[in-house]
């Protein structure tokens, strides 16, 4: 016997905006396993004094931001008819959540000037009003780029669809051990691979590539996002 459930209006709404990024959008994918062993050992040490250690996606967040004000292009828009880049200052960022509504995108606004602790407030703020279905709609326009941390799903990849009207979205899979070779020697590191999903109009390969190599590079060696080797 088939049965039929009347989609809710946010589904409805997810599945429209999804459409059109598919429809609209020249989508490429670019992808690399990272190291994030240093980062991993780390994070323990980054707590405030009293205070927790910041979230593994707060710290994603912040390396992501520093590597967008090198490529800002992939922060920006394109304009209805498709022939103009618009540019946008600093960065508005949307986080993808999963909720038992379904798909959210709430967005930290002028996230690129928040430290890795004011990153990890705001996401501990927006996880908590998601979760109680508590987020005004406003609240989930106006992203510029958009982070995945597909991770806590446990999953190791994914190619998600770009959350239109941003030209591109860095998702993350879990870390977990891996055998990893470090100096001719097979070892055990925890090993991620991240995703940059980009509209092709708006840059090409390489510079998308660039950002990639940034964002893991900040990931591997995670003091030189305070100026130290």
């Amino acid at each position: 016997m088939l049965s039929r459930e009347r989609m809710s209006p946010l589904r409805k709404a997810v599945s429209a905006k999804l459409s059109r990024s598919r429809a609209e959008i020249p989508e490429a994918t670019v992808w690399v396993d990272v190291d994030a062993t240093e980062l991993w050992n780390l994070r323990s040490q980054m707590a405030p004094e009293g205070g927790k250690a910041p979230s593994l996606t707060a710290l994603i967040a912040r390396y992501t931001l520093i590597a967008l004000a090198e490529y800002p292009m992939l922060a920006s828009r394109l304009s209805d008819d498709a022939t103009e880049i618009i540019s946008f200052e600093g960065v508005n960022l949307g986080i993808a959540a999963d909720t038992d509504r379904g798909l959210m995108v709430p967005v930290i606004p002028k996230a690129h000037g928040l430290s890795v602790e004011e990153l990890d407030a705001a996401l501990r703020e927006l996880a908590a009003t998601a979760r109680a279905g508590g987020m005004p709609p406003e609240r989930l326009r106006g992203s510029t780029f958009t982070l995945n941390n597909y991770g806590g799903f446990g999953v190791d990849g994914s190619t998600p669809i770009i959350n239109h009207p941003d030209v591109a979205m860095l998702g993350i899979g879990r870390m977990i051990e891996r055998p990893w070779v470090v100096d001719g020697a097979i070892v055990a590191r925890r090993i991620a691979q991240i995703s940059l999903v980009f509209d092709h109009r708006v840059c090409d390969g390489g510079y998308a590539a660039g950002f990639l190599r940034r964002v893991v590079e900040l990931i591997e060696h995670p003091l030189r996002a305070y100026g130290r080797v």
